[in-house]
């Protein structure tokens, strides 16, 4: 690497540290397309990439005096990396906690009428998956029914595991949607 470029850069997170409003201008301008696209690749969505490129600036600005930053390119790309797998798995964790509270009402479901319901209910999922694309519903049945993983999904069907992702996600908004009067009841 270039020494002049070395010591522009050190000089400039100096600046930044300092408080030097111009300095934090200047790595926002240099960094925020290259970081938006890093957390797009891995996130899948524009407005998400883009809160959480926001929210990456954002701390750092505030906490610029407490960061040690020897090089800004390697700080800035394994934060954004960081702060994209954190995103992901709250994601993930936040559906499969909503799928929980869903699978424990129905088993608590012991009435006739609710027998009954539940019957109802399936009939009302089967239709909502013939709305939904051949391979999603694919994806949603051996993530549901046959419990595989994503990655063991996505090797399945040779896909990505963001596609994967992005399958379930639809399956379960198209089911929501479709399903929301069985929710009220």
């Amino acid at each position: 690497m270039d020494a002049n470029y070395i010591l522009e850069e050190e000089q400039l997170i100096r600046r930044f540290q300092a408080g030097d409003l111009k300095a934090f201008e200047k790595i926002y301008d240099q960094y925020w397309l290259k970081l938006y696209t890093l957390a797009y690749t891995h996130i899948g969505t524009k407005e998400e990439a883009e809160d959480l490129v926001h929210n990456l600036f954002e701390n750092l600005w505030k906490k610029r005096k407490e960061l040690n930053i020897r090089n800004l390119t390697t700080y800035l790309i394994a934060s954004v990396k960081y702060l994209s797998v954190a995103y992901i798995k709250s994601k993930i964790n936040l559906r499969k906690y909503q799928e929980y509270l869903i699978f424990q009402e129905i088993e608590r479901s012991s009435t006739v009428e609710d027998i009954i319901n539940f019957s109802d209910l399936q009939k009302a999922v089967e239709e909502a998956m013939k709305k939904l694309p051949e391979k999603t519903v694919e994806v949603f049945k051996m993530s549901r029914y046959e419990h595989k993983t994503v990655s063991e999904i996505a090797k399945h069907l040779n896909l990505s595991e963001k596609a994967v992702e992005y399958h379930i996600t639809k399956s379960l908004k198209v089911l929501k949607e479709r399903l929301q009067d069985f929710h009220q009841n």
